[in-house]
């Protein structure tokens, strides 16, 4: 079973390097849940999905992904719940067009009490860099915190960011991620490193570095998994980055951007696991960890 460091009720995490704690307190977050899940809908016959689950696996929708039996809750309650209990009370959701699943489980049926809720439309999938710009629109000036909407990560993790208030990314331990979380090893091999310098500033992030490293390279022990303060120079970065070779505005740019024009950006190291929701296959995992926490709204 997979355990969360850092989660209610399941242990707890150990930052690697003291970072100052500043009076800034980030209070809002922006989940990004505009993907299309391609990856979820593919069909494996092997993963243990009920009809509420495989409903859910074939729309791609993974954030609404039912977990805790027939009356389940979706993933995305679990999130906005440890969001809620790092202190964040304004939440963005960025959905597309074919989202509405989810505008209408929280606005019809389950109203957050803890946080204040706020819809922002992504019209097209333009990729994570045009994601971030949208909500950056509608948030205004302050700093928030960005997320994936298909990854459970610990409250102390969300901490971490909302406490130093700057331009920031997690850098989580590849071999926490291994022990703690439930992704396999051969997905964390292929996730992006983090290039960290000796003070702790993020010199850029390398995508699948395998063969542009040695294996035993010491950069290879911090892993990103898009978890980040935004500030309004990394979100002016977003709105100002070029199409990557993919066609999409990516947000690993577009830190690279804000980095090669000065803008200094912390990495936080954080030794914990990450609940990853990408394939129908995570689905079992992620229903063992999540069986002890109750999501509160």
């Amino acid at each position: 079973m997979a355990h969360i460091h850092g989660a209610a009720g399941t242990g707890h995490r150990h930052a690697v390097v003291a970072v100052p704690t500043r009076t800034a307190v980030v209070r809002t977050a922006v989940i990004l849940a505009a993907g299309q899940g391609s990856r979820m809908r593919r069909d494996e016959p092997s993963a243990a999905l009920d009809a509420s689950q495989a409903a859910v696996a074939a729309s791609g929708i993974k954030g609404m992904m039912p977990f805790g039996g027939p009356l389940g809750r979706p993933f995305l309650e679990y999130v906005i719940s440890a969001l809620a209990d790092a202190g964040i009370t304004n939440v963005v959701l960025v959905i597309g067009p074919s989202h509405d699943l989810i505008r209408t489980h929280f606005t019809t049926g389950v109203r957050p009490s803890r946080v204040r809720l706020h819809f922002v439309l992504q019209p097209e999938p333009l990729g994570t860099a045009n994601a971030v710009a949208i909500a950056a629109d509608s948030v205004g000036s302050e700093p928030f915190l960005v997320l994936n909407s298909d990854n459970y990560y610990p409250v102390e993790a969300f901490r971490l960011l909302a406490e130093y208030g700057d331009a920031a990314t997690v850098a989580f331990d590849r071999a926490a991620l291994l022990r703690w979380g439930n992704i396999p090893a051969e997905r964390v091999q292929a996730f992006a490193a983090l290039d960290v310098d000796a003070s702790g500033t993020l010199r850029g992030v390398v995508e699948k570095p395998g063969g542009e490293w040695a294996a035993d390279d010491p950069r290879l022990r911090w892993v990103g998994m898009n978890l980040w303060c935004i500030t309004p120079a990394l979100a002016d970065a977003c709105r100002r980055v070029p199409r990557s070779t993919r066609g999409e505005f990516e947000l690993p740019e577009a830190v690279a951007l804000a980095i090669a024009e000065g803008v200094r950006v912390q990495a936080m190291p954080f030794e914990g696991g990450v609940l990853d929701l990408s394939h129908r296959s995570d689905v079992s995992a992620v229903q063992q960890a999540l069986a002890d926490i109750t999501p509160r709204l």
